[in-house]
């Protein structure tokens, strides 16, 4: 704060750098000063033909910075007539970046990069001048020197806007000013006020007129001198930017049309305004703005930054329905074509017409970022508060996930980090991090141009990278965390090589200069990673040739190069960089390509006796002495010899070709080289044999030995990139690449495979999600090269078509050409398949137009037509086009001017469209370049003029038009099936739109390719995208995954709007608006998209968590069963209470003997029953107030005390869903939370638990007194009972007292100072305190509220000092006893006006009597105790405050955008006159720290200093934070999201989770541990298994040479809602192998018995048989097709037991009732049928979500027997033998069962229901007993191998058990 404050309200530069005695700034050229005539005051004046050599700088080095953080610059100049003048501006940002800004009359057009903004400045001449009368009707003219009529000029630029529009930057400071020739300069002015230049500060202050906030006069030294009765603006010239000029050029800076004073223009938001004018418009344009105002209306949300808008807009009022009134000075627009135009300084307009499918709209991309908000009284105004909603979301949209591509400028440059763990390779402009175990992706993104060259440091923290072209950069980054440090500008033109030092603080860099010369930089880059600059060491200039040059490792100022005819050792000594060249003899003329020491130290040796070696392009080797600078050994690699007859010369030493050597590598115990005949080769240091080589298909360009020795690096030439492990001497492929430009591509949906055409003749087919090469395809023909490819929508079958008119027919599973035909003559420039796959299209570039049948083999020609296509080969794959009804085909012809729509069946012709008569103002004709079909069979025409046009395909109207769609001609085009999003590419630049073109800021622009882009398109699931050009780049399309606040629906709201029925209308106004808090979940007009659970919680200050409040209405519902078809209870429920020495409690058993029919009995039935109230209270709109997940729980038999048969062991997780239910004192070392209905008391220091259990519910809040020696815990009655809190002694556990009387919910308890009260608040349904005695538990008093209650609290310094808060309030109370009882005295006092309607969420005492509340605005509030009331108020965070905890003069908050902030609060002291002026004058707020947590806070303790505490967060996580360390550590970690599977491993030392937040986890048993997590984003892990630790190698898979097993750790595999499934190795936490068995969501995994294969089922009722170490599908079944199978389960059995062969049995169950049993031997693969079984059930209620599951297993006790549960006429389990092929029993439940377990002793299962109830029975007996520990449905049950544990999980809760037994 104190660093900005010197410089408010403006710094002028000049003075700030003490300008005129040129200490901290520079000049050059011809610089001077003169006194000017019109301003009557010296002035600075710039001369020179030359800009860049005559000029001031400011400040005067590079290395230092003016720091001037005004978001205004201002400069005072005046151009030199017919005179050319450049200004450079280096700004700097916040992400680290120095953006340069240059403007000037020198520029012809825009110009940008990723750190370089050039702006043409338009120079104006003076009114009535002829320069201007021609400027206006020649818009070029304005474009060069100064005209001679110039004018002085107040140029004022926003920074902020410029960086955060072009760049998507955030601006910190200015850091330079470089002004050049030709120019007069007055001031320059930095400030965050916008200064009026036609108002003086002396003017203001007689008028004594009010200015908009954020503006200012203008002070006097920035005035121009103006005489009485003359106009500023008369005189000189006023140019903002952004401008709201004519924008010719395009984004350039010139003067406005108008130049209104900042008393009509200002920047506030509410602009003061005067008067109204009237304007009649008609019926259309008020039911636009209607329905603005229902977009608009403000609702309550999460405070946002200021936003980077300057300009003030205008308001509309609509009177009496006819009239809109627009307020302020800016001019009125024209009114035509329906259309009214409000034209001001805003740029804002408002179209009036009736929109219709064939409406003709346009779009301009160059809109400004204006929100548009509506007062309900019916003044319509203008502002600027809702950004977020009318720009493109998620931004960005686009994030890239993989490349496949390695080189581009040079295939020499790879290099290990980590290592060896991650391998670094350019691919083009982009450099690529892979970890070589996943093949995981990173990238640093910076390069302009093709990286050249690329170095790393030994430890893998500083990497360097050089770039081509004339403008060649040196970039250095922090490996680790892929920022770029700084960038060196290197004065070469092609920089070859870089070199680090082993220390990492010297690099050197090798290149050519100007002339071509080789030059030799070394730079001292010590200081980069600590914020520094890299600066030059020594430089140096020769004639010499260099190829490679390297630092030796063992002195940081000596260097090795090596190149044509030498070897040169150089060393740096003072400044200098010297060389001596190595005496090469008789070598003296060979080419050296590489170089490398012997690495390692030896205690015998001084540290540069070490043996350097040098490899050559004749296969020449030379081991030379460092030392001697002498040549030691010299060795040569010679093809073999041959002896053919005609070779009779035998070849020695010196004569006849040698293989060429391109690189070498040397490490301490072996040397490698790649030469050009395609092998690596290790050799020993002594060259004497070859003990190790690895042969490529083409010359290997670059070798690199890991630092381990234990991996060699290898790229080729060919674009091959992969490593040998010398250990295991296996050679894996990294990546492959095409060698040129990639043509065009196509995506197959179904295998997840991606097929490219390519300018190097070949045809690839990629795995898409590993990027590896699956398939090649080459041509036999000599020149025959592809031009287009198309895959089959079904089918593994892809076309291409050729450079020789060929069109092929290639079937990838058999690798064989399928059919072939000649058509055409020449070259196929299109190839498509229609979207049912029935037909076949290909364009030639002749005109000639084919189509083919793929019904038959053959693939046979229906019709050809001549001259239907316009001829060119440059439309690529966008030539054609079909409709996703397969019914319509278009494409461009048959001239460029038109496009062509035909039936798609028999090319009849339907429609044609002549594209250059549709804009009628154009000068030119405009020629269509691609088409492109809409899901709603709209057609997209790309045009030449940088157009795109909405055409519609049945009548050939012109439905929409948006101009400037890219600077370069749009190649590519592609729509979202859900018609939401449009994808363009122009050039080097991929632009995503929103389709409906409605947003103020309509698309997002990413970089990244260095060549023009060929194609662009969506992948088939709509989850991303791929373009392809220089390479192939996979982008993550994140719209999809989550749901976007500021994004509209895929038609516009005001299309969608009159469509809609009432009851759709009210719940459109219900979303769009939020005036009250809702009643229900608002449901959507149409589907929504898949909600990403991160981004929902978000939003979590209306309420809930939106994931959380859906899961409500998806949770399973229990089926009413039939009237007389229930089983029952052999005992009453009284059972329980009766003195029996042993619980029984009995299930109807019923035996079933051969052809004998049993009687069941029915059940007796409990029925909860409402209390009929039909009024509900509206709960409060904030996420602090607790909302219960209630699920109904009805325990037919607890067991009794004493005589459980399971006992809870452990709790996994924490209850994020609570509110300040966890605990800590930091005296004693109690911590105690809660986990579901379970308190947990946990030891920090052994990790054991303690479980106390008294609650059916789940937990909302506990407390714990001071003396921390009692807790209290409350949780909710359910839907019909009341709350419930438990009052448990910490000493021995025991339940010391229960108490029952709030309804609903308890919000919040609380013990008072003294420990002799405590408080209990009711939630929003009875909104009520209760005092309580902590003595005999006894009720004192309550209060009751009308407004819902958040939190209590005592005062810390008064014992009967209390206070609680609700909405918009602040309750102070008081206790007074009378007797034995007691009073409180309540006064009620409400938020300041400053603050708002706000909920008051929490509140916090110090020692002080002062009270700090925080609010659902993100404020906190400071009260004085005493006066009751608020003196202070600070804008605390941006969301909702949840949680504040105060200590001394420190106070922590805690909010829903998962922040955590530590502030120090100074002199709070109450003054005793009680005025807030007074009271808060002295204050001191100071934001000391700030932490992000993984969700939002809901509990805190810390000790007295708020030094250290425990954090608990809605993503069931408790952090342990420290402060002082600025540390947070998970204490407590478990799933944030509902667990899909628990399964323990065969050892019993670990067990492993899944859930639907797209994680596996991996636990330690007996101490419950977190081991390892595997994370898959945008995914929902469905089900999990673990391979058996007997597994066996396939087909010498896993297996080595002897086929002796190889361990290579336990393994876990998860199945996916994609259909993949991934093997994770848990030893060394990586993913060994991914598998795409499905096609869609994989719902049951399981490992054979010796893990021969994995078994997978799928939700469309297949199972696939996979290998697990190959990935190959062996076997597919789909006996099951379409019902999801639910479980999968294999046992073992005797080779010819049930008459079949086989040593394995396995079973499918889909949810269909239907169990299939297999016999199998996958040794032999064999797999036969031995038994289908299907159940009888009634028919399904409507709603099939309500069904339960089906699922069986393998009885562990009875052999042959499947145990089998699901929906049915009765609720049992029933028992069937395979070898008697009957059901041998049935048992009967209460309940329908969720999940079913086995245990393998004591014929024990275990089921869990949707009441909540764990059931635990004895299947020979009937015996059973129930659990409701859960706090929500039990969907996994799950026994330990050994039977001694079970494993239950309900949502996020894990509950693990030791069986005791019935």
């Amino acid at each position: 704060m104190s660093s900005r404050a010197w410089q408010h309200p403006y710094v002028n530069a000049f003075k700030h750098v003490k300008l005129e005695e040129w200490r901290n700034a520079s000049k050059e050229g011809d610089v001077s000063t003169y006194r000017d005539k019109t301003l009557k005051c010296s002035v600075f004046r710039i001369r020179g033909s030359v800009p860049a050599s005559n000029f001031i700088l400011l400040p005067k080095t590079s290395s230092q910075s003016l720091g001037l953080t005004g978001r205004y610059f201002y400069l005072l100049f005046r151009p030199s007539p017919n005179k050319h003048f450049v200004v450079h501006l280096d700004v700097a940002a916040e992400e680290g970046q120095v953006i340069r800004l240059s403007f000037s009359n020198l520029f012809k057009e825009f110009k940008s990069t990723a750190t370089w903004l050039q702006f043409p400045f338009l120079c104006g001449a003076a009114p009535g001048s002829v320069y201007e009368s021609t400027a206006k009707t020649a818009k070029h003219g304005l474009v060069g020197p100064a005209p001679a009529c110039v004018r002085w000029t107040c140029l004022v630029m926003d920074l902020r806007y410029v960086l955060s529009t072009y760049l998507n930057r955030t601006h910190r400071h200015l850091k330079s000013v470089k002004l050049c020739a030709n120019m007069a300069i007055k001031n320059i002015i930095t400030s965050d006020l916008l200064l009026d230049p036609g108002l003086s500060f002396s003017e203001f202050r007689q008028a004594g007129m009010v200015l908009p906030e954020g503006t200012a006069p203008m002070p006097r030294e920035m005035c121009f001198p103006v005489p009485k009765g003359s106009s500023w603006h008369d005189l000189y010239d006023f140019i903002r930017f952004p401008s709201d000029g004519a924008k010719m050029p395009f984004d350039s800076i010139q003067k406005g049309l108008n130049s209104p004073s900042l008393k009509e223009v200002g920047v506030s938001e509410e602009p003061h305004r005067e008067e109204s004018r009237c304007v009649s418009i008609s019926t259309p344009v008020q039911e636009r703005v209607s329905l603005i105002q229902q977009i608009t209306t403000p609702r309550p949300r999460a405070r946002q930054h200021s936003l980077l808008l300057t300009s003030s807009l205008p308001e509309l009022t609509s009177k009496d329905g006819d009239n809109l009134r627009t307020a302020g000075h800016g001019s009125q627009g024209p009114v035509e074509d329906g259309r009214v135009t409000c034209a001001d300084g805003g740029g804002v307009h408002v179209f009036a017409h009736y929109e219709s499918e064939d409406e003709v709209s346009t779009c301009s991309t160059g809109s400004e970022e204006v929100a548009v908000s509506l007062r309900p009284a019916g003044s319509v105004i203008l502002t600027k508060g809702l950004l977020e909603q009318y720009t493109l979301q998620p931004d960005p949209i686009l994030k890239l996930s993989k490349i496949i591509g390695f080189g581009g400028a040079t295939m020499r440059c790879a290099a290990w980090a980590n290592d060896g763990e991650e391998v670094v390779y350019p691919c083009h402009a982009i450099i690529v991090s892979m970890k070589v175990s996943s093949g995981h992706q990173r990238f640093f993104i910076g390069h302009t141009d093709k990286v050249s060259a690329l170095a790393l440091n030994t430890n893998s923290s500083l990497m360097a990278s050089a770039q081509t072209g004339a403008h060649c950069v040196v970039r250095i980054w922090g490996y680790h965390r892929g920022q770029c440090l700084t960038m060196i500008k290197t004065h070469t033109q092609a920089l070859h090589c870089l070199s680090f030092s082993y220390s990492g603080g010297v690099l050197c860099g090798v290149g050519r200069d100007m002339h071509h010369r080789t030059m030799v930089v070394v730079w001292n880059t010590q200081r980069v990673s600590k914020g520094g600059v890299a600066s030059v060491i020594a430089k140096a200039h020769t004639d010499v040739d260099i190829q490679t040059m390297k630092i030796a490792f063992f002195d940081d100022t000596r260097m090795v190069s090596c190149g044509v005819g030498n070897v040169r050792l150089w060393r740096v000594r003072g400044g200098s960089l010297r060389s001596c060249p190595v005496n090469l003899g008789q070598y003296h003329s060979l080419e050296f390509t590489d170089l490398d020491f012997e690495q390692g130290h030896t205690p015998d040796r001084p540290p540069d006796d070490r043996a350097l070696f040098a490899s050559s392009r004749s296969g020449h080797i030379l081991d030379i002495d460092y030392v001697a600078v002498a040549i030691k050994n010299v060795r040569r690699l010679l093809p073999a010899q041959q002896s053919h007859a005609h070779h009779r010369d035998k070849q020695t030493f010196n004569t006849g070709p040698g293989i060429a050597v391109n690189s070498i590598s040397v490490c301490g115990a072996f040397c490698a080289t790649g030469s050009a005949d395609g092998f690596l080769r290790l050799w020993p240091l002594d060259f004497s044999s070859v003990f190790l080589e690895a042969e490529h298909e083409g010359p290997v360009s670059l070798v690199r030995v890991s630092s381990d020795g234990l991996s060699v690096l290898a790229a080729t030439n060919t674009g091959n990139l992969g490593y040998l492990d010398v250990s295991s001497r296996e050679y894996r492929t990294l990546m492959r690449s095409h060698m040129a430009r990639v043509l065009g591509f196509s995506v197959d949906g179904v295998q997840r495979q991606i097929t490219t055409a390519s300018n190097d003749c070949t045809i690839r087919v990629w795995a898409m999600d590993s990027t590896q090469q699956l398939y090649d395809f080459v041509s036999e023909e000599d020149g025959d090269s592809p031009c287009s490819v198309t895959f089959h929508p079904s089918q593994p079958v892809f076309a291409c078509g050729s450079s020789s008119g060929t069109v092929r027919v290639f079937h990838i599973p058999t690798s064989s050409l399928q059919a072939q035909h000649r058509q055409h003559r020449g070259p196929v420039v299109g190839v498509l398949f229609s979207p049912d796959g029935a037909h076949l299209y290909s364009a030639g570039s002749l005109g000639h137009l084919a189509l083919y049948s793929t019904k038959q083999p053959d693939y046979h020609v229906l019709r050809v037509l001549g001259n239907v296509v316009a001829c060119g080969k440059d439309r690529g794959r966008g030539a054609l086009a079909v409709s996703s009804d397969s019914r319509h085909l278009a494409f461009v012809g048959p001239t460029e001017y038109t496009v062509t729509i035909m039936d798609a069946h028999s090319l009849d012709e339907l429609l044609r469209v002549d594209v250059s008569v549709l804009d009628v103002e154009s000068a030119t004709l405009d020629s269509a370049l691609r088409v492109c079909f809409s899901p709603s069979s709209h057609l997209l025409v790309a045009t030449s003029a940088n157009k795109i046009l909405w055409i519609n395909s049945r009548t050939g109207r012109l439905l929409r038009e948006v101009s400037e769609v890219h600077k370069h001609q749009c190649v590519s085009l592609a729509v979202s099936k859900d018609e939401r999003y449009l994808l363009t590419a122009g050039h080097t630049l991929l632009k995503v739109w929103d389709y409906n073109m409605k947003l103020d800021v309509n698309s997002q622009v990413f970089i990244g390719h260095s060549e023009p882009i060929t194609q662009v398109s969506f992948t088939p699931d709509q989850m991303g995208v791929v373009s392809v050009g220089d390479a192939i780049f996979f982008w993550d399309f994140l719209a999809h995954s989550q749901e976007v606040p500021g994004c509209r629906a895929s038609k516009g709201l005001e299309d969608s709007l009159p469509e809609a029925g009432p009851v759709q209308q009210a719940e459109l106004n219900g979303i769009l608006s939020s005036g009250e808090p809702r009643q229900a979940v608002p449901r959507p007009i149409s589907t929504p998209p898949i909600l990403d659970l991160s981004a929902a919680e978000k939003t979590g200050h209306r309420g809930e968590p939106v994931y959380r409040m859906n899961s409500l209405a998806n949770d399973i519902e229990e089926l009413q069963p039939g009237p007389a078809h229930s089983h029952g209870l052999t005992h009453s429920h009284g059972s329980a209470h009766s003195p029996n020495p042993r619980h029984a409690s009995f299930l109807q058993v019923v035996e079933r003997a051969e052809g004998v029919d049993s009687v069941c009995f029915s059940a007796s039935q409990i029925i909860a029953r409402g209390d009929g109230e039909d009024s509900e209270p509206v709960r409060p709109d904030c996420y602090k107030h607790f909302t219960p997940r209630y699920k109904t729980s009805t325990l037919d038999q607890p067991p009794p005390p004493g005589q459980e048969g399971l006992s809870l062991k452990a709790v996994v997780g924490y209850s994020g869903n609570g509110r300040s239910n966890m605990a800590w004192n930091p005296d004693t070392g109690l911590f105690v939370y809660s986990c579901g209905c379970v308190v947990v008391v946990e030891n920090l220091h052994s990790g054991s638990q303690r479980h106390w259990l008294g609650h059916n519910e789940e937990i909302s809040t506990l407390a714990v007194t001071h003396d921390a020696q009692m807790v209290a815990s409350a949780s909710g009655g359910g839907a019909s009972s009341k709350s419930l809190i438990c009052i448990w002694n910490v000493q021995d556990g025991s339940h010391r007292n229960s108490i029952s009387y709030h309804k609903g919910s308890v919000q919040s308890l609380a013990f008072s100072r003294d420990d002799l009260y405590f408080l209990s608040v009711g939630d929003w349904e009875q909104p009520e305190v209760a005092l309580w005695s902590t003595r005999s538990f006894e009720l004192l008093c309550a209060v009751s509220s009308q407004r819902p209650l958040q939190e209590a609290a005592f005062s810390l310094s008064s014992a009967g000092q209390l206070a609680y808060v609700g909405t918009n309030t602040v309750f102070f109370c008081s206790i007074h006893t009378r007797g034995q009882g007691a009073e409180l005295q309540v006064k009620e006092v409400e938020l300041p006006v400053e603050v708002g309607e706000a909920e008051v969420t929490c509140l916090c005492y110090n020692a002080d009597s002062i009270l700090f509340t925080g609010t659902s605005g993100g404020r906190v509030c400071v009260w004085d105790c005493s006066a009751r009331r608020c003196f202070m108020t600070w804008e605390a965070d941006a969301g909702e405050i949840g949680v504040v905890f105060c200590r001394g003069n420190r106070l922590v908050t805690g909010s829903n955008t998962k922040k955590l902030r530590l502030w120090s609060v100074q002199n709070l002291r109450p003054s005793n006159n009680g005025t807030t002026s007074q009271q808060g004058r002295n204050a001191q707020v100071l934001l000391e720290q700030e932490m992000v947590l993984d969700g939002t806070v809901v509990s805190m303790a810390f000790d007295d200093v708020l030094d250290m505490g425990i954090v608990g967060t809605t993503a069931g996580t408790l952090w342990y934070v420290n402060w002082p360390d600025n540390t947070s550590i998970r204490l407590i970690s478990g799933h944030k999201s509902k667990i899909n599977g628990v399964v323990c491993s065969p050892d019993e030392r670990h067990f492993v989770t899944c859930g639907q937040d797209g994680s596996v986890r991996v636990w330690a048993l007996p101490n419950n541990e977190l081991l390892v997590q595997f994370q898959v984003l945008n995914q929902s892990c469905e089900c999990v298994c673990w391979g058996p630790t007997n597994m066996v190698g396939r087909g010498g898979a896993v297996t080595d040479g002897g086929g002796a097993m190889v361990d290579r750790g336990v393994a876990v595999a998860g199945g996916y809602s994609d259909g993949s499934v991934r093997i994770f190795c848990v030893a060394s936490a990586e993913m060994k192998l991914r598998l795409q068995p499905q096609r869609s969501a994989v719902c049951a995994l399981q490992y054979s018995q010796r893990g021969q294969v994995l078994l997978s089922g799928g939700r469309d009722g297949d199972v696939v048989v996979s290998c697990p170490f190959t990935g190959v599908n062996l076997r597919i079944i789909n006996d099951h097709k379409g019902a999801p199978i639910t479980t999968i389960q294999c046992t073992s059995k005797q080779y010819k037991e049930f008459g079949l062969e086989g040593s394995e049995l396995w079973l499918a169950v889909s949810n269909d009732r239907r169990v299939s049993i297999w016999a199998a031997d996958w040794a032999k693969d064999k797999c036969e049928l031995l038994d289908w079984l299907t159940f009888p059930a009634p028919s399904p209620p409507e709603d099939p979500a309500s069904l339960p599951p089906s699922v069986a297993a393998f009885s562990p006790t009875e052999r042959g027997v499947v145990v089998y549960t699901g929906y049915a006429a009765q609720k049992e389990l029933t028992f069937y033998c395979l070898r008697k092929k009957q059901v041998l029993r049935t048992v009967s439940l209460t309940d329908w069962a969720l999940s079913l377990g086995l245990c393998v002793k004591g014929k024990l299962l275990a089921t869990g229901s949707n009441q909540r109830v764990l059931k635990l029975v004895d299947t020979s007996s009937g015996r059973f007993q129930d659990f409701a520990r859960h706090s929500d449905a039990v969907h996994v049950c799950s026994f330990s191998p050994s039977g001694t544990q079970l494993f239950t999980a309900a949502y996020s809760e894990v509950f693990l058990w030791t069986v005791i037994g019935l």
